[in-house]
Parts: structure tokens; C-alpha cells; sequence
């Protein structure tokens, strides 16, 4: 039997006003279509659904054994097409954000004021961790979309690039480094810290931290506060150089890093997601 499924929601806006005018005012469609729609249900079910009175229309108790079964399929669906319009409007809704503490201080900022301007009903939820530890989070469905600096070897998940990120030296003077003895490094693990690693590894460059700090934000203070030369990330303290922090002259060129999106590949992704990718791809704040 090939259920139309149009012709039982008709007959459910009709049956739960009692009127098939009201039921075609809610339906937005004419009262001939509710009648021709009705007809046709009791044609193919063989059997009176309504009974037409001077006030209206009653179930018959076929009529009503139907409804009886219908009712809480039809509150179900109404209430799942509300909800999927709610989240496509972004009325509500929750975004899970995977990042780093200094990807979310000093680059995401911005974004995210921007997305509580223009969706301020949807729930952000932002978890910092290692960048390992936030991919297998995604891949275990508790975060919606990562933003770090990640190997384009990953297979499992759709990582796009957002943009390039320069680590450099810098001081609260204008000044230059000819060694790196006496330097301030982020402490490891830190992305920034395991590029630096490599670069002075891959090089045979000899080096001697002074201080190593845990956080980007504590290292730019301290450098700030004429601690010392450090190595920062260009693209996070854009607003502080040449006020409070300079470029050093030098001739060690940390390798660039590259800034990514992930989200999982087998996944559709929510329309909270999407639309962050979108304030993402649209540029700097």
C-alpha cells in the first residue's frame, strides 16, 4: 500500500480543529483542496472519516481510531520540522569547539564575538587541549569542528587550511639576535615549541633558553616586561607590534605553520558549524 503521506496530514489539521476551513487556514491551502484531500483518504481506505455538521466536522469512530494512532506521529514530526527550522535559523543550537588556550586567546577571539553578535541562542562550548587529543575528540563525536596546526597526513577527517601562521623574535625594544643563547621559549608540548624544536634540530643550531613559560599569553607578558628576546606567533600579537612588542632583526627564520579547520569527513556538518566555517573563511576581524 503506497501511503501518501500529504493526505494524512491534511486529514490531521482537520480533525485536530474540528473545521475544514480552519484546518485549510492552517494548512494554507483552499477549503475545496481539504475536501478533495479528505475524499480521496476515505476513497482509498475505503471508509468515512468525517461527519459534516451546521458547526463544523466530527470523527466518525473509524475517524477517530485513526487519529487515535496518527496524533502522536504527526506532534512528533511538526515538532521535528520546528526544531530543524529553529536550528537552520540559528535559534538555537550548540558549537563545540576544539583548540588550543592560545589559538583561542589570541586568533579566535574575534570570530567567536562575531558569531555571539549575529547567533546569540546558540550554546559555545570551546575545550583546550593538545592538538592530538582534540582530533580524537572529533573523531569521537564530542567536538563539532578543531581549529590548529594540523598534518595534512590526517586521512579520516576533512582538514582545510585557513591560513598561514609565523612564529618570529621579538622584544619590548627594537633590538637584534645574532645567537640564540638566553631566549624565551613556550614550554613543550606547545605547537610553537615542538616547530622550534625541529627547525633548531634540522639545522644543527645549538641554543640556551632562559625562561620557558606555559602559556603564549604569560610569554608575550614577560617579553612585554623586558624579560628578554621570544619567540612569539606574528599573526596573535598583531595589534602589540610596534607598540609594545618589536620584530628583532635576525637571521634565524622559523619555518611557517599552517592554520586548519578539521571536522570529520563522514559527518554532515551542523549548521552552527557551518556557519563558523564561513566567519572563518571570510577573514581577519
Amino acid at each position: 500500500m503506497n501511503i501518501n503521506f500529504e493526505l494524512y496530514k491534511v486529514f490531521y489539521e482537520v480533525a485536530n480543529a474540528g473545521s475544514i476551513s480552519k484546518g485549510a487556514e492552517n494548512l494554507m491551502i483552499s477549503q475545496p483542496a481539504v475536501s478533495q484531500s479528505i475524499q480521496t483518504l476515505e476513497n482509498e481506505l475505503g471508509g468515512k472519516l468525517f461527519v459534516r455538521t451546521p458547526k463544523g466536522v466530527i470523527l466518525t469512530n473509524e475517524g477517530k481510531e485513526l487519529f487515535s494512532y496518527i496524533k502522536d506521529g504527526m506532534t512528533y514530526f511538526i515538532n521535528g520540522t520546528n526544531k530543524f527550522m529553529s536550528l537552520k535559523s540559528l535559534e538555537s543550537g550548540v558549537l563545540n569547539i576544539g583548540a588550543s588556550a592560545s589559538i583561542s586567546e589570541n586568533y579566535l577571539m574575534p570570530y567567536l564575538g562575531e558569531y555571539r553578535r549575529l547567533y546569540p541562542n546558540v550554546k559555545i562550548s570551546i575545550v583546550n587541549d593538545l592538538t592530538d587529543n582534540l582530533l580524537k575528540e572529533l573523531r569521537n563525536g564530542n567536538l563539532d569542528i578543531v581549529i590548529a596546526s594540523i598534518n595534512n597526513g590526517v586521512k579520516d577527517l576533512k582538514v582545510e587550511f585557513i591560513c598561514d601562521l609565523h612564529d618570529i623574535f621579538v622584544s619590548s625594544k627594537k633590538d637584534r639576535l645574532d645567537n640564540l643563547n638566553g631566549i624565551l621559549l613556550q614550554k613543550r608540548p606547545s605547537v610553537t615549541r615542538n616547530n622550534f624544536d625541529k627547525y633548531v634540530e634540522d639545522n644543527n643550531i645549538e641554543f640556551d633558553c632562559k625562561m620557558e613559560i606555559v602559556s603564549h599569553r604569560l610569554l608575550i607578558n614577560f617579553i612585554e616586561n623586558g624579560f628578554g628576546i621570544g619567540l612569539v606567533t606574528k599573526e596573535f600579537i598583531k595589534k602589540k607590534l610596534g607598540v609594545s612588542l618589536f620584530e628583532v632583526e635576525t637571521k634565524y627564520k622559523v619555518p611557517t605553520r599552517k592554520l586548519s579547520y578539521a571536522i570529520k569527513d563522514d559527518v554532515y556538518p551542523t549548521f552552527t558549524t557551518k556557519k563558523f566555517i564561513e566567519l572563518l573563511k571570510k577573514g581577519d576581524f
